[in-house]
């Protein structure tokens, strides 16, 4: 496709980059030239239309909240013109226009997502704010679609900026398949790695250390990544001379420029009101990103924005009056009217004719999206009434229609009005004669409902990782007993000999096979493209592993040190680990972020941050494997699945002896499920990772002093003992102690409310359950600091004795 309509390259290559008269000299059809304007036009009017009525939809109370596109409709318009199939979006919430402009969103959807409606948003199954699309990159059965053949729209998040990382990772992907000595098996997912991505965002977004992050890995990694910042002047009340260095970060961004020679990006300006500089621009600065894989940024200046941020407040408690009435001259749709009249291509008649007609379309729609999400409730009302107002005498029927009121007159009901207007009447009339019809009537309505809210964490079908089949590790007569080390080396070596969707890169982690030789001599064999380093930059790593991932790779990206996760947790916690839920299943991003950690000496090397891992990455497995061949089988149980997830190695047992299992890449650990290490009648001890030889240490000391400690390792924190096994030790044994590394009230207490609470474990406790910890502060440096700061063998002996004597 080329320009405004595949026929008219001569007439456009004509056109200056300012809204003059056109010259039909050189078209080849005037009328579809003038006629797929007019309708470009139609459409602006219909997005700002729909950005009306939402604003209105909400103040009104018939949604929660808007975040709209108006004042972005021309340039988006514009900018959909150059988005091919195959290629991918990587945007943010004011991308309306431009998603009704290719076919993803149209407006009945676009209101049904505003609404919540869970039965009828496409994009995220009612759980995500409007203006959050998403299109399906995977089937029911969790297989890669023919994402060569679709416009591919990765699920939006609301943090600012957050685009950015996920943007960089859906783009080095294309460098990815242009590079793979095995594109035949890619074919569905690349055409030869000539996809762009398009990643849209706010010039305020800019000030956000991810959007410097990823322009300098981009710029770094050479990848197709096309980034249009959109700049209407404000970051809600906050001016751009505020929010960036020189008041334009098209400025700032000079030092990047690609020049002969240099890596680097390559910067357009242009203005967001000028229909015809707009089309020229892109298409110039998008067909050069295609074919050299050189980040390319637009700035779109002088941008409008006439509702202000949000549905949370008005711009004219912030806005002078002179930027509200340059807003209104230089607004892009009045501009683009002005231009179709200058030219001749339309008059005004033709174009209020054409206004009247999208603005009805708009209204249509937008009642037919209500009517569709409010006539169930509706009608489950109707049941409810009838109900709740069956077998009453006078005065509880009075005292029932006193409660109903309110609920009946509602103009915008909700279910949960529903469920807290009938509780109130039972309440009130607790000898309801028809009770029980009442009561069945609330668990049938919440048993229908309620799953639509919380499906899709994780994969539920043949794609679940807690679906994949156990295979236990084989071993050889003979099997040779090497360091923890060189059986992840052994197993990464087969690992990439029989799976290309595999990947791996992370800090140090090519050239020299990573700080522990997991990978060493596997850059060399098996090729720089699969196996390489990056730079020091833990969120851009994330972003690159889950852009990878949600284009049907399979990246196994490196954080070298667990302390280090934090830099990346915000890409972890907001975008990975909700992706499967917020898409209601449509997208996957089977991401495993590797990393190592326990026992590590130092303030800033040494911390266990479980209880924030665990509370963060809802949505991922977080796998604690004690030794290198567990860590094998888990790794192998990941690739099987689409969930994400993060296993951390113990960093203390590289160079343990372990026995080398001969199907190494065939066995598995499943998740979920921990493991009993030695069995015993007096106290149950859990524990998981580096720990648990501490554990080990301390049970064969308390054996010689008459107490047998049953010993279990978790394996995973997420999921958590899905099976309850631990309570079925704590029945034989009456006591429990949960051993972390964490900070007290972390990871320990997370697994004593799993055990305690939610097993019902408290019911065969003789003793109070204990958790042992680490102290308060980060660990002091040294072998001494480390035991006085986390817990030791003694620690673990005598809170053991403690309760057997109680």
């Amino acid at each position: 496709m080329n320009v405004l309509f595949m026929h008219f390259d001569p007439y456009f290559c004509q056109m200056e980059s300012t809204l003059e008269a056109v010259s039909a000299q050189d078209m080849l059809s005037f009328d579809a030239f003038r006629n797929s304007v007019i309708a470009d036009y139609k459409l602006a009017i219909m997005s700002r239309e729909v950005s009306l009525l939402g604003r209105r939809e909400v103040l009104t109370g018939k949604a929660k909240f808007g975040i709209f596109g108006d004042g972005k409709e021309v340039a988006q318009i514009a900018l959909s013109k150059f988005f091919q199939k195959g290629d991918f979006r990587s945007g943010y919430y004011r991308d309306q226009t431009f998603m009704f402009a290719l076919g993803v969103a149209n407006i009945e959807d676009y209101f049904s997502q505003l609404y919540s409606d869970v039965h009828n948003d496409p994009f995220s199954g009612g759980k995500n704010m409007n203006a959050h699309f998403a299109t399906e990159f995977v089937n029911e059965k969790g297989q890669w679609n023919e994402l060569t053949e679709s416009y591919n729209v990765s699920a939006d998040i609301a943090p600012t900026a957050g685009q950015m990382m996920r943007g960089l990772g859906l783009a080095f992907a294309s460098n990815c398949f242009r590079n793979a000595k095995n594109k035949e098996a890619f074919q569905h997912l690349s055409n030869n790695g000539n996809e762009v991505c398009f990643c849209t965002i706010g010039d305020a977004s800019t000030s956000e250390g991810h959007f410097w992050e990823a322009i300098n890995a981009a710029g770094v990694l050479q990848v197709p990544l096309a980034v249009f910042v959109y700049d209407d002047g404000y970051g809600i009340s906050v001016p751009t001379a505020l929010q960036t260095t020189k008041g334009s970060i098209s400025e700032v961004l000079k030092g990047f420029q690609k020049e002969k020679n240099s890596n680097g990006i390559k910067i357009y300006t242009v203005k967001g009101w000028d229909y015809a500089a707009l089309c020229e621009t892109f298409e110039e600065g998008i067909r050069y990103t295609r074919e050299t894989h050189t980040p390319v940024v637009f700035h779109v200046q002088e941008l409008t924005q006439p509702q202000g941020h949000s549905t949370s407040g008005s711009h004219e408690r912030y806005k002078p009056l002179e930027r509200l009435e340059w807003e209104r001259n230089w607004d892009c749709n009045k501009q683009m009217r002005e231009w179709l009249i200058l030219n001749e291509l339309a008059t005004d008649e033709i174009l209020q004719a054409v206004e009247n007609d999208a603005k009805q379309l708009v209204r249509t729609s937008k009642l037919a999206a209500w009517e569709k999400y409010i006539a169930p409730i509706k009608e489950k009302i109707k049941e409810a009434v009838t109900l709740v107002q069956a077998g009453l005498n006078e005065s509880d029927l009075n005292t029932s229609n006193s409660i109903l009121q309110e609920l009946i007159q509602s103009k915008e009901p909700l279910k949960r009005d529903i469920f807290r207007t009938v509780n109130l009447i039972l309440e009130k009339i607790p000898t309801h004669a028809n009770k029980l019809a009442i009561q069945s009537f609330l668990v049938k309505y919440n048993d229908a409902e309620a799953p639509f809210y919380s499906k899709h964490l994780y994969n539920e079908g043949p794609k679940s990782a807690l679906n994949v089949s156990v295979v236990d590790a084989e071993y050889a007569s003979e099997a040779p007993t090497i360091n923890g080390y060189e059986v992840l080396n052994h197993y990464f070596d087969k690992l990439f000999e029989e799976n290309p969707l595999v990947y791996a890169f992370g800090e140090d982690l090519g050239g020299i096979g990573d700080v522990n030789q997991g990978f060493a001599g596997l850059q060399n064999k098996h090729g720089i493209d699969r196996i390489f380093d990056t730079g020091i930059r833990e969120q851009s790593i994330m972003g690159q592993a889950h852009g990878m991932a949600l284009r049907g790779l399979r990246p196994i990206a490196e954080i070298q040190y667990l302390d280090y996760l934090l830099y990346g947790i915000q890409t972890l916690s907001d975008d990975i680990a909700t992706i499967h839920y917020r898409t209601n299943g449509l997208q996957s991003s089977p991401v495993i972020i590797r990393t190592r950690g326990h026992r590590l000496e130092g303030i800033f090397h040494s911390g266990s941050p479980m209880g924030v891992i665990v509370n963060a990455l809802r949505g991922m497995y977080v796998c604690v494997p004690r030794n290198m061949v567990q860590a094998v089988g888990m790794y192998n149980t990941l690739l099987k699945g689409n969930d994400p997830a993060l296993l951390i190695e113990c960093l203390n047992g590289y160079r343990l002896k372990e026995t080398m299992p001969s199907n190494i890449t065939e066995f598995t650990v499943p998740l979920g499920k921990p493991e009993i290490l030695k069995e015993g009648e007096d106290v149950t001890i859990v524990s998981y990772g580096s720990t648990l030889r501490i554990v080990e240490d301390a049970a064969e000391r308390l054996l010689t002093m008459g107490i047998d400690c049953e010993i279990i390792d978790v394996q995973t924190l997420l999921p958590f003992d899905i099976n309850h096994q631990i309570v079925a030790s704590l029945k034989k044994t009456n006591r429990i102690l949960f051993v972390d590394e964490d900070v007290p009230g972390g990871a320990s207490a997370y697994m004593y409310q799993q055990v305690v609470e939610l097993q019902g474990g408290y019911r065969w406790l003789d003793v109070a359950a204990r958790t042992l910890s680490s102290k308060a502060h980060r660990p002091a440096f040294g072998s001494d600091g480390d035991y006085f700061s986390k817990p030791n063998t003694e620690d673990i002996i005598n809170l053991i004795k403690e309760m057997m004597a109680e």
